[in-house]
């Protein structure tokens, strides 16, 4: 095994300082190595079939291994991983790791079914499925960016043969799903009824509730999972598990046109039938398998990829139901894996063959069963959140498994969020109920712990050893207690990366890497790699859009305030009465108050304008676009109690620390968060 030497990476519009370490980081300690050599002769590499299967039926790949984004930055860099094929064993990646970082490098078009359903794979996170219709191509989950679904469809025209675009399927709620879709359709022609967008019912609801509540925290949290700031280096970012990154271009939403509502409908769009199973509550709470009848091809969605997925994600979102999740798959089983000849899905590879079709679908549903399950026996005999990733573990039969191996998910964090959906994050010591933040109580462990140096030396010690976990508990406790002391960040940064090295997950390693960067040279600055833009803005209800508005409300800053408000949209019907009390905006659809202290009418369609910021509230008000009966000072007093979220907050403590927030329009929205998914 080797180390390479050091590369070096376009940070696409961050501002990265570097000035307390190399880029790359710190090379793999020996505890690392050693642990490194022993898995790999724990796990079944003599198993290639995956290879095997990932290659199968491709076509051509494009001479460009990088998609420009239309601002001018770099979209897409398939060519930043090439390290990966050099055919060298890296110490700093763990061997499970660099196996499916491998497979993830597969580039370009690939025959699924002979003559029907084509695939473009690598280039966004997801993969694009392409399905011949009678006279054009039915779209399977158009990519995170226009960008890079536009070169996708090109590069399928160009080998192919040019076709139109006849529908567009949404398998489910995740940006990486549906964001690209300007790239592969006119929004005119989905609005004239030309061409259709399918997606399982509920799905613009959760595909903005999810990005938008806490959208701010999950962008922040986003560069932590999918190690946006990392170098793509064998130091740094190597694999995303379920595809190599996420795309950095244009997103946008072209809103679905038909929803399938029942858990099984049968749809034939342009001589293709399509039988379509919902799965609410599996990876995302929107979502749909499709079975092709007439071609024995199952499209798993992001239900059944080469991983076993995320219960929690670490960007945030709703704990997701493992069981159910179990559930569905076994239902997909009966249902149409026992006819299957191909299932192919939104991410990683086809798999051919009804009895590997079978093995995959049934190992991926033991495997989210037992950890449900597993996770409960465990709880039930009193194993608490804080102690249940340290006991549970998945049967060793599983194990040796490939399709069992937890890679966007893991066994560590999943296990804690099956007991959090339960039994939430309470472990039952009244100690831990009313917790001290790690500010107020890490003065004191420093104190009782001799010192920084006392804890530096015993660090330094424990990290000799190869006991990183124990070396953290400690360092952490210094990093806080005392954030101005830089040998205790750095010692804590090289903790982190050692242990960031040894993880199979990448979205663990990313967050250990990505903790260890801004311990050494704090919170980078710079734009978010992508941005959902004004079509996510659209998108919102107008019930959605007022529940942010409380979400942003600084409630000190209008603890005193009273107001209640009528809101009126003629064009779609729409009334609501908003009412500021006890520093909390709330909002209620469907009435209106008999005695407001101001009614605000406007068209739903000028409230868009005013939402995105194309045209101010006051403005509209003084052309007469907007009317206000009563008293408008009201809605200053909302608007300059209005936060505007900044995407750069602390999450590990900084030598200096600050926020700010600025005064805005009432009506203007702002950061809409993250666009990608899983």
């Amino acid at each position: 095994m080797s180390t390479p030497e050091p590369r070096t990476t376009d940070y696409e519009g961050f501002n990265v300082s570097h000035e307390h370490f190399h880029p790359l980081g710190k090379q793999p300690s020996s505890a690392t190595v050693a642990l490194r050599a022993a898995l790999r002769e724990q796990l079944p590499f003599e198993d290639a079939r995956d290879f095997e299967e990932a290659h199968r039926g491709f076509i051509a790949a494009p001479p460009y291994r990088q998609i420009m984004a239309e601002a001018g930055h770099v979209a897409w860099n398939m060519g930043s991983y090439d390290f990966l094929l050099e055919g060298e064993e890296f110490d700093s990646i763990h061997p499970s790791l660099q196996r499916q970082a491998i497979l993830n490098m597969e580039y370009g078009l690939f025959e699924v079914v002979p003559g029907h359903i084509y695939q473009v794979r690598g280039f966004d996170l997801a993969n694009i499925s392409f399905i011949r219709s009678d006279t054009g191509w039915i779209v399977f989950d158009p990519l995170t960016a226009k960008e890079t679904a536009a070169a996708a469809l090109a590069f399928v025209n160009e080998q192919l043969g040019e076709r139109p675009v006849v529908a567009v399927v949404y398998s489910h709620s995740h940006g990486d799903h549906f964001a690209g879709a300007h790239g592969v359709v006119d929004e005119a022609d989905v609005r004239s009824g030309k061409v259709p967008v399918i997606a399982p019912v509920g799905f613009l609801e959760h595909a903005v509730a999810e990005n938008v509540y806490a959208g701010n925290a999950m962008n922040r949290r986003m560069f932590y999972q999918y190690g946006s700031l990392l170098d793509r280096s064998p130091f740094g970012h190597v694999d995303q598990a379920i595809g190599k990154g996420v795309a950095s271009g244009s997103a946008g939403l072209i809103p679905p046109t038909i929803d399938i509502v029942d858990d099984i409908e049968e749809l034939t769009i342009d001589g293709v039938r399509m039988v379509f199973h919902n799965t609410p509550g599996t990876e995302a709470p929107a979502e749909m398998n499709t079975w092709f009848p007439d071609l024995k091809a199952f499209w798993a969605a992001e239900n059944i990829v080469a991983t076993i997925h995320n219960i929690y994600t670490l960007r945030g979102a709703l704990v997701r139901d493992a069981l159910e999740w179990s559930r569905q798959i076994n239902k997909a089983l009966y249902m149409f894996g026992t006819e299957a000849e191909v299932m192919f899905a939104s991410h990683s590879w086809p798999r051919w063959g009804n009895e590997r079709i079978q093995e995959v679908m049934r190992t991926q549903r033991d495997t989210y069963a037992n950890l449900n399950n597993g996770v409960l026996h465990l709880a039930n005999q009193g194993v608490t959140i804080n102690e249940i990733h340290r006991v549970y573990q998945v049967p060793e039969s599983l194990q040796r498994n490939w399709a069992a191996r937890s890679y966007h998910g893991s066994v560590e964090h999943n296990s804690r969020a099956v007991v959090n959906r339960y039994l939430g994050y309470w472990d039952g010591n009244p100690a831990t109920l009313v917790p001290l933040s790690p500010r107020e109580s890490g003065p004191l462990y420093v104190e009782m712990m001799g010192g920084p140096y006392a804890i530096i030396n015993r660090a330094q010690q424990l990290m000799g050893a190869g006991d990183y976990l124990l070396a953290i508990e400690i360092l952490n406790k210094l990093v806080y207690g005392e954030p101005d002391f830089v040998a205790g960040r750095e010692l804590l940064a090289d903790a982190f990366e050692q242990v960031g090295y040894q993880q199979e997950s990448p979205s663990v390693r990313n967050s250990f890497l990505a903790a260890a960067l801004e311990l050494r040279s704090g919170i980078p600055s710079g734009v978010a790699p992508k941005s959902t833009g004004p079509d996510l803005v659209r998108a919102l209800s107008t019930l959605q859009f007022l529940d942010y508005l409380g979400i942003r409300l600084d409630s000190a800053a209008v603890a005193d305030e009273h107001f209640t408000m009528n809101l009126i949209t003629p064009d779609n019907d729409e009334k609501f009465v908003v009412e500021l009390s006890n520093g909390t905006l709330t909002s209620l659809q469907g009435f209106l108050s008999p005695t407001p202290d101001l009614t605000l009418t406007l068209n739903r369609s000028d409230l868009e304008n005013a939402m995105i910021g194309i045209v101010p509230l006051q403005q509209q008000v003084a052309d007469g676009t907007a009317t206000i009966e009563g008293d408008p000072s009201f809605l200053m007093t909302l608007a300059a109690a209005l936060t505007e979220f900044e995407a750069n907050f602390e999450i590990m403590p900084s030598t200096t620390s600050g926020s700010s927030a600025a005064p805005s329009d009432a009506f203007a929205y702002h950061d809409l968060g993250d666009s990608s998914g899983g």
